[in-house]
């Protein structure tokens, strides 16, 4: 029988809190590019079911003319000398770590997760801000490069800004997504024209009016907002780069549409998230690390695990641990620290989670904790859910949740567990516990995904910015962080300046002469170690 978890209940109708006054909310929303007489939608707080803003919305000429603006401002933006860049985006650093509260209200309304959730978020982007403000001009800076012939070929590689970049960004993590992608663009010398999810807007609107605060130049930040159905043909047409975060089939059809007309994109998609205990692993901890891994923002992250895998000979100690540790959680609503497990962000999601789940259940998968959705709580919470038997014929076996539900497996040896682990198309991310660090990395090298964490969950791997994240396989492509984050928003240029004499013979040298004096060359050059 699934055992019961901690709650919070609402006392009534859980209202916005003070700071989300209609004076800022009309503020943001007039940040939207859009004309004046624009068609309007509303959008709802997750946490109540209550109207929450009222946005403009966005047509495809003002796509179109939102681009324009852009493409007139990005050539004075990347000529801006990149220590002006610095201290811009450092100053958007110290108002977002400033204005934090602000910020977590209102992630929290459009999204409905947790206080300590939304504040991984303003960590998040504390970090990316600062790393690329500090690591941009080693990045971008002219590289000499080994040139044709030794001594006579000066080469040089130099970055150019795209242009003005796309980033279409989700509803689940409205400030890291948001203003992650938009920092590494705008510091390598572009604009953006960017389209959040309506449903997560105002924190996305807010972040852009911190970067003007911060004296980002009018008009290099544009925001605009729709159905991709209504303008996403104009986002592509417009584009000289796409940075998407979202579903895997949309990714594919953005693919499609980027290479039909020869521009790069970045993606970033579904995953279907492993986890890994080995037989040496520290039971308690490996499960605090698993709920940590399953739940949080309501299992809304495309890093979080959804597969569990737990060698035989710990599996009922594990299971005991974690389950316990599960029931331990307390979900509900606040605008504080209090609650652990928040709500779903949207009734589809809500749909979903509870779909899979009865699916599992109906088809004979067992329920230890959780199992049901929570109108008592509000409109979208469903109960961190554990299952065990699931099978390949039940929904959530292969598809992904995006939900707080894990299913829990177990295997005989480590090839088992590598095996299992990459039975899925997806290759998002993925985390190994073991008590010996070097046998875990060796198990987390065998994993098909594009990070994987040891003894942690995501963020050792999401918060190691100086290094690569993205996804393999049906996760995605393209890269986000590190040297991939800023340089994907760029055009290599290599400059070679040849001096006295190039590969064409001189006058006075036959042509077969020279032949054997460059044949010559190239073998000295081998036997001397030249590159």
């Amino acid at each position: 029988m699934a055992t019961e978890h901690t709650t919070r209940p609402i006392a009534g109708v859980l209202g916005l809190p003070a700071s989300l006054t209609p004076a800022l909310l009309q503020r943001l929303a007039a940040h939207v590019s859009a004309a004046p007489d624009a068609a309007r939608v509303t959008t709802t707080a997750p946490y109540s079911g209550a109207p929450l803003a009222d946005l403009p919305v966005s047509t495809p000429a003002d796509v179109e003319e939102a681009f324009a603006r852009a493409r007139t401002a990005q050539r004075s933006w990347a000529a801006t000398p990149i220590d002006e860049r610095k201290r811009i985006l450092l100053r958007y650093h110290d108002l977002v770590l400033a204005r934090q509260d602000l910020a977590l209200d209102l992630m929290q309304a459009e999204n409905g997760k947790t206080r300590r959730d939304a504040f991984l978020e303003v960590l998040d982007i504390g970090i990316v801000s600062r790393y690329y403000a500090r690591t941009a001009a080693t990045y971008l800076k002219p590289k000499r490069r080994r040139g044709a012939i030794p001594l006579l070929t000066h080469t040089t590689e130099l970055r150019h800004p795209k242009g003005v970049v796309t980033v279409i960004s989700p509803w689940n993590y409205p400030l890291s997504m948001a203003a992650g992608d938009a920092v590494a663009a705008l510091m390598a010398g572009n604009a953006v024209v960017q389209k959040p999810d309506t449903q997560t807007a105002l924190t996305a609107l807010w972040s852009m009016e911190l970067m003007y605060e911060a004296g980002l130049p009018a008009g290099v930040w544009q925001m605009v907002i729709g159905r991709g159905s209504s303008i996403g043909g104009a986002l592509m047409e417009h584009a000289d780069y796409m940075m998407f975060t979202g579903s895997t089939a949309t990714g594919r059809q953005i693919a499609s549409d980027a290479g039909r007309r020869l521009i790069g994109a970045s993606l970033e998609l579904g995953g279907k998230n492993a986890m890994i205990v080995l037989d040496d692993a520290d039971i308690d901890k490996a499960a605090v690390g698993a709920v940590n891994a399953c739940f949080p923002s309501a299992g809304q992250l495309c890093v979080s695990i959804e597969r569990l895998y737990v060698a035989e000979s710990i599996r009922d100690r594990f299971l005991a641990a974690f389950v316990a540790h599960t029931q331990a959680l307390t979900v509900g609503a606040a605008y504080d620290y209090s609650a652990d497990v928040g709500s779903l962000t949207t009734p589809s999601q809500l749909r979903t989670v509870t779909e899979h789940v009865e699916d599992a259940v109906a088809k004979g998968a067992t329920v230890l904790v959780g199992g049901r959705a929570r109108p008592d709580l509000g409109p979208l919470f469903h109960e961190p859910t554990v299952l065990t038997g699931v099978t390949p014929d039940m929904t959530l076996y292969d598809h992904e949740t995006f939900g707080p539900v894990v299913s829990i497996s177990s295997f005989r040896d480590v090839d088992e567990a590598v095996t299992l682990a990459n039975s899925s198309p997806y290759g998002l991310n993925a985390s190994v516990w073991s008590r010996d660090g070097a046998r875990g990395r060796a198990v987390a090298a065998r994993v098909r995904a594009g990070t994987v964490n040891v003894n942690e969950a995501f963020a050792a791997a999401w918060g190691s910015v100086d290094a690569p994240m993205g996804g393999m396989g049906d996760s995605g492509l393209g890269r986000r962080h590190g040297a991939d984050g800023i340089l994907k928003y760029t055009e290599p240029q290599t400059v070679a300046h040849q001096r006295l004499q190039g590969f064409t013979p001189p006058s006075r040298v036959s042509p077969g002469t020279w032949a054997t004096l460059l044949t010559g060359a190239l073998k000295v050059m081998k036997a001397v170690g030249v590159r």
